[in-house]
């Protein structure tokens, strides 16, 4: 996550938080110690990364979509993320011996199980997703993109894909 980024996430914890009307201490208190107010803390500073499996506990503990701890607009417009359609080459992510694909890899899976999908070849990852993903490594979406990209595991055209083209 760019620093930029980082403090745009942390603002966004720290003004749900705040509107629920809760100190850090409050925080750690509700969750019974679950959450420590110094961890939230470090969190809303940008000080410490946030896994997407922790900001979606936040969310649930917040009882928000994980969308609204994310920062407003933090890459791109809404109508340009439905234009912008990444789609992930299953195939060459699963067999990629790259540590730095280890996320995007688990997180694929998960998003597979959750919808049921297991074709095997292509996965499309939403705008969220992709955001989601961003913060865990620590990058914005973009540059996620563009990392994909140069590592082999996008699909340029889904519809050649299934024609024969075979993606990228």
């Amino acid at each position: 996550m760019s620093t930029e980024y980082s403090r745009s996430l942390g603002a966004r914890l720290r003004s749900i938080r705040t509107q629920q009307g809760l100190s850090l201490q409050g925080v750690e208190e509700k969750s019974n110690g679950r959450w420590k107010a110094v961890v939230v803390g470090s969190y809303e500073r940008g000080d410490r990364a946030v896994t997407v499996s922790r900001l979606a506990e936040l969310a649930d503990f917040y009882r928000v979509p994980v969308s609204e701890l994310l920062p407003d607009g933090a890459e791109v417009k809404q109508s340009e993320e439905r234009a912008t359609k990444i789609v992930l080459d299953l195939e060459k992510l699963y067999e990629s011996t790259s540590s730095e694909l280890g996320y995007v890899a688990r997180y694929a899976r998960a998003i597979q199980q959750q919808r049921g999908d297991y074709n095997g070849r292509i996965l499309s990852i939403r705008a969220d997703d992709m955001r989601a993903l961003a913060i865990v490594y620590d990058v914005s979406p973009s540059e996620l993109t563009e990392r994909l990209g140069e590592l082999g595991v996008l699909v340029a055209d889904p519809r050649a894909f299934f024609s024969g083209g075979g993606g990228n």
